[in-house]
């Protein structure tokens, strides 16, 4: 019952004290002033503005602390707070912030300043916001994971090249093939998607006329929004048997249509749309009066494109090859349709493979103990996955402030 009369009521009240003190701050200064504003440390609508601040941001973190302190006592059984508390606290706190921002409100408050504060901290909020949430990601890989390498070996799990989990005991938990798997589809990808999308962002930046770049762009960018599942599907369909009728079969390489490179080039497809949308907002972020020294000094258009606008581009090419890498390297349903699930070390490229994420998810599936490490593998991964895309950003990093050194 109080959970519901908070949902409805407190937002009700909250938003009652942000008008009430809109209302007195802004009375309240405007009687100060004495009929001349002029004399007054801020306008008026500088209090009011103040008050509401006052009010809704306390209101909003108050409830907020006090909800993961609910969370947390509701998981480990124990009652910490009530619904009735939370309600009470926070409509206290709010009227509090009104009180106070109409009693401050005088010709001396400089009320602007005060909005300020409020704003400056309401965006640095919701910056922590987003590295609390990252926090809390790592944290909660890293308990789990911890608790996998209590019940398994973490040398058998980072250096065994064998991973066939039985639920049953008696597993072999070997990294090393999904890592394999991952690398070489990814590499396919990213071999297919960054020459074909770089080339169409230096055309559509370079040569296209204003007529054919708003028609070929949007184009481009319409397979960003293709789902993956459907991606997977063509794989599965079309892909698949092409590369097993045509290439696999008559070079003797295999007869199946799931395969590291079926996944690879539907995966590159994807992944054209990043290279190329981003590279061509970078190109074309180059200063105009680069491309017009270096013609004057005699350069081809070819030559100023490969020594001056691309040099000066890098860092977001660079960007753009890493969005596309990381999402190469977190795909899972085009790997599923497109490449199996057979988890194995092998140079073929026609030959069913498997990732990390399709293991994560199959790992996860099903009815089954969530204690037991065939389970618990799936954090294990998922924290050696993150380590893996953390270690691409610290090298695409130093490419980037190398090449800057060199071009500055």
């Amino acid at each position: 019952m109080w959970v519901f009369e908070i949902v409805l009521s407190l937002p009700v009240l909250v938003i009652g004290l942000a008008i009430l003190g809109l209302i007195g701050a802004w009375t309240r200064a405007t009687i100060a002033s004495g009929g001349d504003i002029r004399s007054l440390a801020a306008l008026p609508k500088a209090h009011g503005t103040n008050a509401v601040f006052s009010v809704f941001v306390p209101a909003v973190a108050s409830f907020a602390l006090l909800s993961v302190i609910r969370l947390i006592g509701d998981r480990q059984g124990v009652e910490t707070l009530s619904a009735r508390m939370v309600f009470w606290v926070v409509l206290i706190v709010a009227g509090v912030g009104c009180l106070g921002a109409i009693l401050r409100s005088s010709s001396s408050f400089r009320a602007r300043v005060a909005s300020e504060a409020w704003i400056r901290s309401l965006l640095i909020a919701a910056s922590t916001v987003a590295i609390l949430t990252t926090l809390g990601i790592v944290l909660s890989m890293v308990f789990e994971a911890a608790q996998f390498f209590r019940q398994y070996d973490w040398r058998d799990f980072f250096f065994s090249t064998e991973w066939a989990p039985n639920f049953r005991g008696n597993s072999s938990l070997g990294l090393l093939p999904l890592i394999w798997g991952t690398l070489y589809i990814s590499f396919i990808a990213l071999a297919f998607a960054v020459p074909v999308g770089l080339f169409a962002a230096i055309y559509l930046s370079e040569y296209a006329e204003p007529r054919m770049r708003s028609i070929a762009k949007p184009m481009i960018e319409v397979l960003a929004g293709i789902p993956t599942i459907v991606y997977g599907l063509f794989a599965l369909i079309t892909v698949g048997p092409l590369m097993r009728d045509y290439f696999a079969q008559p070079l003797g390489l295999g007869d199946s249509a799931s395969s590291v490179m079926t996944a690879g080039l539907v995966m590159g497809i994807m992944l054209i749309p990043f290279v190329s949308s981003l590279s061509d907002d970078t190109l074309n972020a180059v200063p105009q009066a680069m491309r017009v020294g270096s013609f004057a000094l005699g350069a081809t258009r070819s030559e100023t494109i490969r020594q001056v606008i691309i040099p000066a581009a890098l860092p977001g090419v660079v960007g753009a090859v890493l969005l596309a890498a990381s999402r190469a390297i977190g795909e899972t349903m085009i790997v599923v349709l497109g490449a199996g699930a057979a988890a194995r070390m092998s140079l073929n490229p026609f030959e069913a493979m498997t990732t990390i994420t399709v293991k994560i998810v199959s790992q996860l599936t099903g009815d089954t103990d969530f204690a037991s490490p065939e389970t618990l593998v799936a954090f294990a991964l998922g924290l050696t996955l993150f380590v893996f895309t953390l270690g691409l950003n610290v090298l695409a990093l130093m490419i980037v402030r190398r090449y800057r050194e060199q071009y500055e």
